[in-house]
């Protein structure tokens, strides 16, 4: 079965995952599977130097595929291979479909490229499959390849106001987590920039600063003193800085909540005292009170992730195109296939 998507065409409802063409997999493992997807992708990418825009377009293109497509009939490497593939494409960013097959394979035989002939079996196999799912892939993305993404609307929200640069690097940071997770056919890009930008005030901030449900009310808190007239006037309560600058309406806001929750979902569904304790700051984090998406269970992994703050590495996915904002991305280390946990097949 698939889905006729809500105005714009690319936005679902939170139900429409429970009623994807992969329906004969329980959601719990098609989130799992998205997340290595993208997982892979992103390191796919990073290994053939692409830019974070092109590794941002293809994410989505995953994602909105597997609303069209089953999980049982596309294998997630094939759709993340082909996804980048187009992407090189469309974002002038070219790359030779040989290299990216080479990288591939390598990836997922757990090699250096400098092990994998060009002219090897694999490489060819790849290279052929990489070109059969593209088809599938502009037919599921209905050839609209033009995708915004909520790091856009975050260097405008940077440029807009002063902020500490440590909470410009965490909201970059979860901003780039959030396509290990559906949220990019969930919600517009500015909500998702907001959500992220808001959970990271909440994270510098501290467990005893102002919580996630009077960042994002509808109104600031009756506190606060009027706004004094001015040319550009300064908001009353910093932490409501992106919700004001978004001016989100009552539908918005309670998809910044969803947002927010999700993200908290996702992050406490890391083995958080085993693998991730970096983690712990985030997930202490209460969810907004309004909802409770329930799309992830505590404590089962369902991606390898890097710290959040962690943003010295120097084989960092880097910044968008054209920005001289926020952090670089954590790099990750490790292949797809080598990850392993319960859901594992």
């Amino acid at each position: 079965m698939t889905f006729m998507a809500l105005n714009p065409q690319w936005l679902f409802p939170l139900s429409a995952l429970h009623m994807t063409p992969s329906n004969g997999i329980s959601l719990d493992k098609q989130l799992y599977d998205r997340a290595r997807g993208v997982e892979f992708l992103f390191r796919l990418g990073s290994s053939l130097g692409l830019p974070s825009s092109a590794m941002f377009t293809a994410a989505t293109w995953y994602h909105r595929f597997y609303m069209r497509y089953s999980m049982e009939d596309f294998h997630r490497q094939d759709v993340a291979a082909s996804c980048i593939f187009l992407a090189t494409k469309t974002e002038e960013c070219g790359r030779k479909l040989r290299d990216v097959a080479r990288v591939c394979q390598a990836k997922i035989a757990g090699l250096d490229i400098s092990n994998i002939p060009a002219d090897s079996k694999e490489v060819d196999q790849l290279q052929a499959s990489i070109l059969l799912t593209e088809e599938y892939l502009l037919e599921a993305i209905c050839f609209d390849l033009v995708v915004e993404s909520p790091h856009a609307e975050l260097v405008d929200l940077f440029d807009a106001y002063e902020h500490n640069p440590m909470i410009q690097d965490y909201a970059w940071s979860l901003a780039h987590d959030s396509y290990r997770t559906p949220m990019c056919i969930l919600y517009p890009p500015k909500v998702i920039a907001a959500a992220c930008y808001v959970l990271a005030q909440r994270i510098f901030d501290g467990p005893n600063s102002s919580s996630l449900d009077a960042r994002i009310s509808a109104s600031a808190p009756t506190a606060s003193l009027p706004t004094p007239p001015s040319h550009k006037p300064p908001s009353p309560d910093a932490s409501r800085y992106a919700i004001e600058h978004f001016t989100f309406s009552e539908t918005e806001l309670s998809s910044v909540a969803e947002a927010l929750s999700i993200l908290l979902e996702f992050y406490s569904s890391q083995d958080a005292q085993t693998n991730f304790p970096y983690l712990s700051s985030i997930i202490s984090v209460p969810p907004p009170t309004s909802t409770k998406p329930n799309l992830y269970v505590p404590a089962v992994p369902v991606a390898i992730l890097a710290p959040v703050n962690d943003l010295s590495s120097t084989d960092a996915l880097g910044r968008t195109p054209n920005s001289s904002h926020g952090g670089n991305t954590p790099a990750r280390d490790s292949s797809d296939e080598k990850s392993t946990s319960r859901l594992d097949s």
